[in-house]
């Protein structure tokens, strides 16, 4: 059998197609781009007009110059657009948005061209009977709409009457799904009026949609979105009834979509409407029969919850104490027409509060000047006195006016009281109380026992108790003697005037706690505990079932991940309920916290310090520092929350509580796995943060140790954020010279003089820092760390000398006092520059012999730095 080599092949063909081939090639580079377009149009080949499509674009840049060429190419997508192939209409169609870009660039040249020869095309695709060209038509249709490239008129009569259309009862079942899909997602881009007028008739026809369960699923999913466009009187009139109906339908699907907008649409209607009707109809959907409805029904919960926040009772602000010191201040009863109070809400109007799910989304300004955070708007205080430093310092006392009314007047609407005198001892005329009203007060009173001054109430009217169970001769042993009025005195708890006012309807006690007043930790019988879960910023049953969502019976018949949503969602919650209903949610917090799931302690420790802004300075102490300390010692997944945002927290404790932690932070430099590397970068992060509310010998004293040992990691990226830590430190104590002297000191004998190239390289990079951000004097530098930083000259890495040379020339000698003839160190600097740029090494000649102007700091730490091991 004959073996064929390479050169036993022929070549006679090779040379035959050749150059038949670069025929071809010369073929098509003769014709013009109009021409190569008109013959792979009409090609026979499906990937060749496949190919046209893709390259439409191209074409149209080649032509821009010529008016006629563009609408030429433009006619032309026309013809493909009639191409029986659909991969060929997928393609065109994946184009037509980058088309309409470059015409909307170049509209001068080719005015109306995306209107007249593309919006059609898109149009008409949205029907098409191939699910890929619907597909890609309906994509292509939403970008031109957020890229504002659809005029609005095109919108109102090309766009929005053709999806109508295709909701029709008789359309398509696929198409009529896809349509309402659409028409839910344009909504929010086309805005109320288009909504209003051309989607919302359809759009509630289709709720109710009896034959496409699937069509009822996505009005449901996208209920919320409408509602926001259209707003509240819409909302309420029109839409809420069919969204009742979608909360009751038969397909669970359904009912779940309904679960998981709902706060959005609770967000669009009233107060009055969240309370009386979405309420009971929520708890129908945490009772649903659905596993699946009652998961989403949860998960969304503390989201609903969140809509029953009055932006007056949430707002806060920050007074700025001194050294840092700051005082959270909760302005429950704050009024709008108080004309120099400043104050920043969560929300700008009651009816769409969503966003308080989100604490850090509200700004906090300060409060205006001579304005005192912890005197109420509604204390009268007289002009002489506003400057008493009892009323500017105390904090807000409850007042109660315990009128005692003769038996006589006495009315059911209001049971009778004490009246408390103007010297401030509380004085009972004649006994014109008996037993049972004295109990019915007591009883009032003592689900507000935790707040002192109720507490001294309640001890007033326990005494009057007493007495009247007394004899008469035992009488004036225990009471104390009677004055010329025949009242008892009885010692004022406080030393000072206290004029109380509890106004007491039906029975019921209405008061205003103190915002800072710390809770007790007295023992509760179970009606009583019952009685401190209770509030009237939310329904109760809402409440109720938030709190359950720690019970573990929850777990196995809702969701394994319950207790997380739970946490999740607890700030908001927190918020709407008010710091002084925080009583409600501390046993659930404690709950949550001691959770076996890590995943739910680290959720609660990326909070915390949210949850600590709304509470304030006193229930965070009481409350949260106990739950923070815990989580210090937790795994690194949880750790890694509280360290994120540990200068946040810590700002808000009071400063002998703060200076605690100082004896902790070492430990965050022990980590589970010791190649978590971004632990200990964002531990450097926290602490150039924490610098500032420390003083200069505590940062020297502990986290002068953290820096230098940070600055010794051997991840490069942990090593530069510790640079700029040491020289943040370096600012911080430079207004101490003893302290400044020792820690440069320190720093040249670790660094600098370090037996490791990398922390000499380290110490010429923090040389560089300091000078450039101003973190010490000329004076201080040229004293301290000039002449160890001008040694490295001789330093056998080649790396470090040219960092020397960057820092001297793009640092040092920037400096007018490093240039002045008279200055001593100028002459050394010189010595220094001639001898780098004689270097044997080419890079440290270049950097010491020009200034190169495009390498910077930044720079020199990602090129001259080891890589990240």
């Amino acid at each position: 059998m004959q073996d064929f080599g390479v050169d036993d092949y022929s070549s006679e063909s090779d040379v035959i197609i050749i150059p038949s081939a670069l025929d071809f090639v010369s073929q098509d580079e003769m014709l013009t781009p109009l021409g190569r377009l008109d013959k792979y149009v009409a090609s026979e080949n499906i990937f060749n007009r496949q190919m046209v499509a893709r390259s439409l674009l191209d074409t149209l840049k080649a032509v821009s110059e010529d008016e006629r060429d563009c609408i030429g190419v433009l006619e032309r997508v026309g013809r493909l657009a009639d191409d029986s192939e659909p991969s060929v209409r997928a393609e065109l169609m994946e184009q037509v948005p980058h088309i309409a870009i470059f015409c909307q660039e170049n509209r001068p040249s080719i005015p109306f061209a995306f209107s007249k020869y593309l919006l059609p095309i898109v149009v008409r695709y949205l029907a098409d009977q191939n699910n890929q060209v619907r597909k890609t038509s309906q994509a292509a249709l939403l970008v031109l709409l957020e890229q504002e490239l659809i005029e609005r008129g095109d919108i109102e009569t090309l766009v929005c009457p053709v999806l109508v259309d295709l909701t029709a009862p008789d359309s398509n079942d696929d198409v009529k799904t896809e349509a309402m899909a659409i028409i839910c997602k344009m909504a929010p881009m086309v805005g109320k009026d288009i909504t209003e007028r051309l989607f919302l008739p359809r759009f509630c026809e289709m709720c109710c949609d009896c034959r496409m369960f699937h069509v009822r699923k996505v009005c449901a999913a996208n209920f919320g979105d409408i509602c926001s466009v259209v707003g509240g009187e819409a909302t309420e009139e029109l839409l809420l009834p069919r969204f009742f109906q979608l909360c009751s339908d038969n397909v669970w699907g359904v009912r779940k979509a309904c679960a998981e907008c709902f706060m959005t649409v609770s967000s669009s209607t009233s107060q009055e409407v969240r309370r009386t009707k979405l309420s009971s109809l929520f708890i129908s959907l945490i009772s649903d029969p659905s596993r699946w409805v009652r998961q989403a029904a949860f998960q969304s919960l503390g989201q609903f919850i969140s809509t029953f926040a009055s932006p007056n009772s949430v707002g806060q602000y920050f007074r700025e104490g001194e050294e840092g010191e700051c005082n959270c201040v909760h302005s429950q009863n704050s009024t709008k027409n108080e004309p120099h109070e400043k104050r920043t809400t969560s929300n700008e109007k009651d009816d769409s509060p969503a966003d308080i799910l989100a604490p850090s989304s509200f700004s906090l300004p300060e409060p205006a000047e001579e304005e005192s955070p912890y005197v109420s708007p509604q204390d009268n205080i007289p002009e002489q006195e506003l400057y008493n430093s009892f009323h500017f310092w105390r904090l807000p006392i409850a007042e109660m006016d315990m009128e005692l009314l003769q038996q006589g007047e006495m009315v059911p609407e209001e049971p009778p009281c004490y009246v408390s005198s103007s010297q401030g001892k509380a004085k009972a005329s004649a006994p014109v109380l008996d037993r049972k009203q004295l109990e019915e007060l007591i009883e009032n009173l003592e689900p507000h026992i935790d707040d002192p001054d109720v507490k001294a109430q309640v001890d007033v009217l326990t005494a009057a108790l007493r007495a009247t169970t007394m004899d008469s001769h035992l009488e004036d042993a225990f009471l104390e003697p009677r004055d010329s009025q025949g009242g008892n005195h009885y010692d004022n708890p406080f030393g000072v005037e206290i004029n109380c006012r509890v106004v007491m309807r039906n029975s019921t006690l209405q008061m205003h706690h103190g915002d800072d007043s710390e809770l007790s930790d007295s023992s509760f019988s179970p009606e009583d505990e019952k009685k401190s879960k209770h509030q009237d910023v939310i329904p109760q049953a809402l409440l109720d079932q938030y709190l359950s969502m720690t019970d573990p019976s929850r777990a196995q018949t809702v969701d394994m991940e319950i207790a997380k949503h739970c946490a999740y969602s607890l700030p908001g919650v927190a918020m709407t309920l008010g710091r002084q209903n925080w009583h409600c949610l501390r046993d659930t917090y404690e709950t949550l916290a001691s959770d076996m799931q890590w995943k739910v302690r680290r959720t609660l420790a990326f909070s915390i310090h949210e949850l600590a802004l709304i509470l304030g300075d006193q229930l965070t102490a009481a409350d949260l520092v106990p739950v923070f300390n815990g989580f210090l010692k937790d795994l690194d997944e949880v750790r890694v929350g509280v360290l994120k945002h540990l200068y946040h927290f810590l700002k808000l404790l009071h400063q002998d509580t703060r200076r605690k932690y100082l004896y902790q932070l070492q430990e965050f430099l022990v980590t589970d796995n010791s190649r978590n590397w971004r632990f200990r970068s964002e531990l450097a992060e926290q602490l150039v943060l924490l610098l500032e509310l420390y003083s200069g010998q505590d940062v020297y004293d502990y986290l002068r140790p953290l820096a230098f040992s940070l600055c010794l990691d051997r991840v490069s990226s942990v090593r530069w954020t510790s640079y700029k830590l040491v020289s943040e430190i370096i600012r911080k104590v430079a207004s101490c010279q003893a302290l400044l002297a020792d820690f440069l000191s320190e720093l040249v004998e670790k660094f600098c003089h370090s037996p490791k190239w990398s922390g000499r390289q380290a110490f010429a990079f923090i040389c560089q820092l300091a000078i450039e951000d101003d973190c010490v004097s000329l004076e201080q530098f040229s004293e301290h760390l000039l002449a160890p930083l001008l040694q490295l000259a001789s330093d056998p890495v080649a790396n470090v000398r040219v960092l020397l040379a960057k820092t001297i020339r793009q640092s040092l000698l920037e400096r007018e006092y490093f240039l002045h003839s008279a200055n001593s160190h100028q002459e050394a600097l010189e010595q220094t520059l001639v001898a780098l740029q004689m270097d044997l090494d080419k890079d440290v000649k270049y950097f010491a012999s020009v200034h190169p102007g495009s390498t910077r700091l930044s720079e020199d730490a990602m090129s001259t730095t080891s890589s990240t091991y």
